[in-house]
């Protein structure tokens, strides 16, 4: 099982590569109103960025990938906007399973499915259950997810365990998270200018290098991710220490 911690990373180029890259991908909604066209077609002009650096990183060995594609706060947005955007989820999953599989990339889900449409439950039910072993690339999607969520219920199941306060650590709190088995994100990207992290892997992002970018997500591409992991060779992460 993979460990959680930060000695994960390979090097590429003779530079560190991250193991585990998440993306705060934002901005869909503003790229479509300067192109005057709607809000629906900005996510779907999201779903191909989607695809290129889901690309991108399954070629270059980023080994762990999360998305965060749908947060508990969004379910406040118009229902014709919640509706064709897991109407997206379904058509991204049926066109890009056989890619997937060709990859070697397995997918996986941080959040609460229960309250997801009927459609799209089945559709990442099958696609996950399709993808269980392969192991090249861990695709995570964050979907109706929130991370004080995710921590309060890592609580809720720990306690309900029998777990005692005095046995619990950090690795055994991780251990309760949708994240389990998986390292930590050493990079978080954000895009769209923003520069919060949205409730987004709270527990898990405590020691990841953050990297903001005004690109807006429909227009980031493989050249932006490189930027991203530029700026991430060049710093130095001392973890706490000197």
């Amino acid at each position: 099982m993979l460990q959680a911690d930060h000695q994960t990373e390979t090097v590429t180029n003779g530079q560190p590569l991250p193991a585990h890259i998440a993306i705060i991908m934002d901005g869909n909604g503003r790229w479509a109103t300067a192109r005057s066209l709607s809000r629906s077609e900005g996510h779907r002009a999201g779903a191909e960025a989607v695809r290129r650096v889901v690309t991108a990183c399954r070629r270059l060995g980023v080994r762990h990938l999360t998305l965060y594609s749908f947060s508990k706060e969004n379910w406040s947005r118009p229902k014709e906007e919640v509706s064709h955007l897991f109407g997206l989820l379904v058509d991204f999953l049926t066109k890009e399973l056989p890619t997937l599989q060709e990859n070697d990339i397995s997918l996986h889900v941080f959040g609460d499915l229960d309250r997801l449409p009927l459609a799209s439950r089945k559709a990442l039910t099958y696609a996950m259950g399709k993808c269980r072993d392969n192991k090249g690339m861990c695709l995570n999607l964050a979907l109706n997810y929130s991370g004080r969520d995710e921590i309060l219920a890592a609580c809720r199941k720990y306690m309900e365990s029998g777990g005692k306060p005095e046995d619990l650590t950090s690795e055994i709190f991780s251990g309760q998270l949708y994240s389990a088995g998986q390292p930590d994100p050493d990079l978080v990207i954000r895009t769209s200018g923003e520069q919060r992290i949205s409730n987004f892997l709270l527990f898990q992002s405590a020691y990841s290098e953050f990297y903001f970018t005004p690109t807006l997500w429909p227009d980031f591409g493989e050249a932006e991710l490189n930027e991203a992991l530029r700026s991430y060779a060049g710093r130095k992460r001392r973890f706490g220490g000197l």
